[in-house]
């Protein structure tokens, strides 16, 4: 119970995780060793899009919609309220990727990649017992380019 306890108060740390969605994720989640990836656990809440490749043509379609539906709101919701502070202003430490996105694609569609970001790094949290580090993403991306 202890687990939980301090497995949900890390959660709540990630931007667009408040403890409604920390409480969902840690209620409603098996075992986060269960899934091989942070991945692994995006598509188990329906958060990964669906492939329609063929012939050596990638196409992506919309999202699976697989696992719980609530929780998969939730997260798509808190995405959402990020989103909306960063459009007016208010989120001094939008990561990049973000911006980009919100410059390229709909709105709706960036929540839903927000929402699979943050699913992969709840899931790297839960499984680690790492605290949310909101630095270490950006530093990564900056070591990256």
């Amino acid at each position: 119970m202890a687990s939980h306890k301090r497995m949900q108060s890390s959660l709540t740390r990630i931007p667009g995780v408040g403890p409604i969605g920390a409480l969902m994720m840690v209620m409603k989640t098996p075992a986060p060793e269960t899934f091989r990836s942070g991945r692994h656990f995006a598509a188990w809440l329906g958060l990964t899009p669906k492939d329609h490749s063929t012939a050596g043509r990638v196409r992506l379609g919309v999202i699976t919609r697989a696992g719980d539906e609530n929780l998969r709101s939730v997260l798509v919701a808190g995405a959402t309220a990020v989103l909306r502070h960063v459009r007016e202003g208010r989120g001094k430490n939008a990561s990049p990727w973000l911006l980009d996105m919100l410059n390229r694609k709909p709105p709706k569609l960036v929540a839903v990649a927000l929402a699979n970001k943050i699913a992969r790094v709840a899931w790297k949290l839960m499984v680690t017992g790492e605290r949310y580090n909101p630095n270490a993403a950006l530093s990564a991306y900056g070591q990256a380019a």
